[in-house]
């Protein structure tokens, strides 16, 4: 049956009589009951029966904020996978745990925050700049993979197109929105109508498509324009040019920046009325209270007001949760599912699909130091502020896991008593000390030294966490609203790591954190480094069968890792050039892509090398052959990347897909590319194809120098010509 944006049509069938229902009882409600409606904590229409609801609830890796539930890797962390079938498999379960919790809580009558069906995420803004806080919600530095993504986890979370949903999605926040936090309730960003175009709107083209519910505006201006007020991106483009029918909703608080920080209006009723206008439907705040002044001032039409009301209902009905429109087979769905084993089992191996290799260089032995030999160690140091830290697990947007496992209790519970664990915190995450009245910095320090000395081997552990990462408000530290100042470890981590390299025992340096960080890669000292972002409440487990060589890394960064802070541009300049792996003009330490494996990988071109560039509404084949040439088995994220002399960007992701081979195992696989997959954006954001040839390759990331330099295995290369270019010798 064919699919229309999510749905099938016997759903949009369905969807048109519940849109008829919702429209009858927007009819019979009073203006106030209307206006009430368009808050997120909607009142009860008892004659109507309606019951009261909350809108505001929370999904960004896990359900959020209510009580139990499996916490998953933070979505930076899931994005490591570069596989949108399992970031759906994971959206399914978050889905179904947050309807077992809305049964649960509902029958005990608890309708509060946090307890709805309409779940804010995903966050698919452009993680644009390592600084910003907020960019570990995000699903990296891609467009093109921040919409697969998350399109994968709409429809997950939604129920993949069935006749009532599941959840509703919100894409958030639309749409040029990625710091500086402190200023985002009176920030103007101003995109290039290039940029805008081929960098800011199409991950939320892509959820659309998808069928997601909801779409969240921003905080800050665009052009001049309140994102949760402006007819251009509310109207113009996501109505009229993407063709979204479900309901918006601003971010919380963001219509009262209008008048007090924006000052595009004067009061209230006129910042209630510029937002309805535009297309908002609903309030998280209180701003739409004034809907009802605006309306009998003529500042805001009924129709108008109706329009929204029945794009709020008809969420509630496709949802099942008012009457007439119940769903027996979500009903039924037991809170047992809770966090149950089944999860958890998904939980571990997605922590282990995030764990990024970044180097592994060889021992003495001259063999790789990772996998470690557990019948060669007798005693393992495992120091640094986030060994142990359940914080650096989970990143923000959290839910309560039943129970965590960090980096020292995972290597604890896999090794048992066969090999002794020392620990020393060592530092403080970001003071100079760990005691207020110790009387100097380094106060953790010797213990560290010490706990390194007596060891075999040192797995060190440093990073972040969202005390000092994060939103605004929720990350409170020096470091500036929840964005970094620096890519520097903070605090004195760096002293730590120093400390454990000047041991002489072979070091492995745990990067726990939502963002890009500076390490100094290139020391002998440093063995291996790997960068598990916030693995979840799993993660000590999945980073123990890692280290021991039960398990491989399969993740590969979907951030770019720059060399030093000072080559970035300005945070508050919104172009795109100098920016992330399309744009950047240096080398950079870690690319986005990248990521190795206890495997090594052939890929080897099947075919002509030069290939004909489809035509319009044609579909092109690339197909090749993946061995795994090493002596371990190994995953990896096959990457095909398209590029043009002729197009702005040096080269964009295309597709990806995930492989686990076992040594000298082959898989044969293809790739399917149509014309739009190589076309770029003018100055003024309209879409055409470059003259002259094209180049794709296919590999286990980028076809550039740096990639190469760390992983030397050579991708497959094809050229797409013209019909009138085309050569097949």
């Amino acid at each position: 049956m064919k699919e229309i944006k999510g749905y099938n049509l016997a759903s949009r069938e369905r969807e048109e009589t519940l849109k008829k229902r919702a429209r009858e009882l927007v009819a019979r409600m009073t203006l106030e009951e209307k206006v009430r409606q368009t808050l997120y904590t909607a009142a009860a229409v008892e004659r109507l029966g309606i019951p009261a609801y909350n809108w505001w609830n929370e999904a960004l890796h896990g359900v959020a904020r209510a009580g139990t539930a499996t916490v998953f890797p933070q979505a930076i962390s899931l994005a490591a996978s570069f596989d949108p079938d399992f970031l759906g498999r994971v959206a399914r379960v978050i889905g179904l745990e947050g309807r077992a919790k809305y049964n649960a809580q509902s029958a005990g009558g608890d309708r509060d925050i946090y307890k709805g069906l309409t779940f804010w995420s995903p966050n698919v803004n452009l993680f644009r700049d390592p600084r910003w806080g907020r960019g570990q919600e995000t699903y990296g530095e891609d467009p093109w993979l921040s919409g697969r993504l998350g399109a994968a986890f709409v429809r997950g979370l939604q129920g993949n197109g069935g006749e009532t949903l599941l959840a509703a999605a919100c894409a958030k926040h639309f749409a040029v929105h990625s710091g500086p936090e402190a200023e985002r309730h009176s920030f103007d960003a101003r995109p290039s109508a290039y940029d805008l175009a081929d960098s800011y709107l199409p991950a939320f083209a892509a959820l659309v498509e998808a069928g997601v519910e909801a779409v969240m505006g921003a905080y800050n201006r665009v052009d001049g324009e309140p994102c949760c007020g402006s007819e251009h991106l509310l109207a113009e483009i996501l109505r009229g040019q993407m063709g979204f029918e479900g309901h918006v909703v601003s971010d919380c608080g963001a219509l009262s920046d209008f008048h007090l920080y924006h000052r595009v209006t004067e009061d209230a009723v006129e910042s209630a009325a510029m937002a309805m206008n535009a297309g908002c439907d609903l309030n998280c705040g209180q701003t739409f209270v004034h809907l009802t002044e605006a309306v009998r001032r003529g500042l805001v039409s009924e129709e108008r007001l109706d329009e929204a009301v029945t794009r709020l209902l008809l969420t509630r009905l496709k949802l099942g949760i008012l009457p007439g429109s119940e769903s027996a087979e979500y009903d039924a769905i037991p809170y047992e599912i809770v966090d149950s084993p089944e999860h958890q089992e998904l939980n571990l191996e997605a922590a282990r699909r995030a764990v990024v290799l970044l180097k592994n260089a060889p021992a003495a032995d001259g063999r790789p130091l990772l996998p470690l030999d557990r019948e060669r160690l007798t005693t393992l140091a495992v120091i640094g502020p986030n060994a142990n830290s359940r914080a650096a697990l989970v990143g923000n947007y959290e839910g309560t896991a039943a129970r965590y496992q960090t980096v020292l209790a995972g290597l604890q519970d896999y090794l048992g008593d066969s090999v002794r664990i020392r620990y020393a915190e060592g530092c403080h995450l970001w003071r100079d000390r760990m005691t207020g009245l110790a009387g100097r910095a380094g106060d953790r320090e010797a213990e560290a030294a010490a706990v390194c000395a007596a060891a075999d081997a040192v797995v060190c552990v440093l990073g972040l966490d969202a005390t000092i990462e994060g939103e605004e408000g929720d990350a409170g530290n020096e470091f500036g609203s929840g964005d970094k100042s620096s890519l520097d470890l903070p605090g004195r981590q760096p002293e730590l790591l120093e400390i454990a390299l000047a041991s002489g025992k072979p070091v492995i340096l745990i990067l726990l954190s939502g963002s890009a960080l500076i390490v100094p890669h290139d020391d002998p000292r440093l063995g291996a480094v790997l960068w598990a972002g916030y693995p979840g409440a799993r993660g000590g487990d999945a980073i123990a069968r890692i280290l021991f060589g039960e398990a491989s890394p399969g993740g590969h960064l979907p951030v770019t890792f720059y060399r030093t802070t000072e080559e970035l541009p300005d945070f508050r300049d919104y172009s795109m050039q100098g920016r992330t792996y399309r744009y950047m003009e240096t080398q950079a330490l870690y690319p986005f892509g990248y990521g190795l494996s206890y495997g090594q990988f052939r890929f080897e071109r099947l075919g002509a090398k030069q290939l004909q560039l489809p035509r319009e509404g044609e579909e092109l084949r690339i197909p090749l052959r993946v061995t795994n040439v090493g002596t371990r088995p190994g995953q990896v994220a096959v990457q095909l990347y398209v590029s043009s002399q002729q197009a702005r960007a040096q080269r964009q992701l295309r597709g990806t897909q995930s492989l686990e081979l076992a040594p000298g195992q082959v898989a044969e696989m293809s790739f399917v590319l149509c014309l739009d997959d190589f076309k770029t954006y003018d100055d003024t954001g309209r879409r055409y194809l470059p003259a002259g040839c094209h180049r794709v390759t296919v590999g286990a990331g980028q076809d550039e120098p740096r990639t190469l330099e760390l992983r030397p295995e050579e991708p497959a290369r094809w050229t797409l010509v013209p019909d009138e270019e085309r050569d097949d010798e």
